[in-house]
């Protein structure tokens, strides 16, 4: 086991994952965090989900406890900054990873009702579990908020309502560490690009009728570094040093990880 986190506490909203025979980056960091040190706090939609990374901690040593809970919810959020002080004493990190796109689609054919569902989950609950867990950490001199944005933030892409939803966490992000500098608390987001994780290949392959064979191949090709994606370790290692005490001078900072897919000009 690692030191980087000892005696920190994590608050990873979205710990769980899509089923899939890959790991998810909330799950892969979760994981990465208890190795470091740190006592995690697992929350998830699905608390099946949360309670299997709860698990895999545990057998590695590390000490960590699962919560079901809806960040799309206020009454859900204020739970989960309560739950977390009551067992741990405090929040040192707020790990924010919940995020779909199901149902994305051009303007044209984009239903109002998923448009307003991606931006609930995606963006509403960066808001809502920021805005119960920031009196914790200025209360306590300190702390240190991850959001997990995208590259469609940015980069071209077909689905509007996705990427509006995670061009709003980035400006949150912003806003929220410049606000919250003088209390010491650092605020910022990982931009990941193509992922070999489950939910992303999972639900194109249902969505698409393709083989995940063909949709990991597909998506390869489209990655300048070794024309290879990425996987959820790599999101988990960025995540680690972001809410490090090496990372103390770093806050406002939009973080690619993305196999240099962003940097593509034209």
């Amino acid at each position: 086991m690692g030191e980087r986190l000892k005696n920190k506490v994590a608050l990873v909203v979205g710990a769980g994952q899509t089923p899939g025979d890959t790991i998810g980056n909330g799950r892969a960091t979760a994981i990465l965090y208890a190795r470091e040190g740190a006592r995690v706090l697992l929350v998830d939609r699905r608390l099946e989900s949360a309670e299997e990374t709860c698990t895999m901690i545990a057998e590695e040593g590390g000490e960590a406890i699962a919560l079901q809970a809806d960040a799309t919810r206020e009454e859900d959020c204020k739970k989960i900054a309560e739950a977390c002080v009551d067992r741990f004493g405090r929040i040192d990190i707020l790990h924010n990873n919940v995020g779909i796109g199901e149902g994305d689609k051009n303007i044209l054919q984009l239903e109002e009702a998923v448009w307003d569902h991606i931006l609930n989950v995606n963006m509403k609950s960066v808001f809502l579990t920021c805005k119960h867990v920031l009196p914790v950490m200025r209360s306590q001199g300190g702390g240190c908020i991850l959001n997990i944005s995208s590259i469609a933030a940015t980069c071209s892409v077909g689905i509007p309502a996705y990427k509006v939803s995670k061009a709003g966490v980035n400006a949150l992000t912003h806003q929220l560490a410049l606000a919250n500098a003088k209390y010491g608390i650092r605020v910022n987001a990982i931009m990941p690009g193509l992922m070999n994780t489950p939910i992303a290949i999972e639900g194109l392959s249902k969505a698409r009728g393709m083989t995940k064979e063909k949709i990991r191949a597909a998506r390869d090709a489209q990655v300048p570094l070794g024309a290879k994606m990425g996987t959820a370790w790599d999101v988990a290692y960025a995540a680690l040093f972001l809410v490090s005490d090496e990372a103390r001078f770093i806050t406002g900072v939009l973080l690619p990880v993305d196999g240099g897919q962003s940097a593509r000009i034209g």
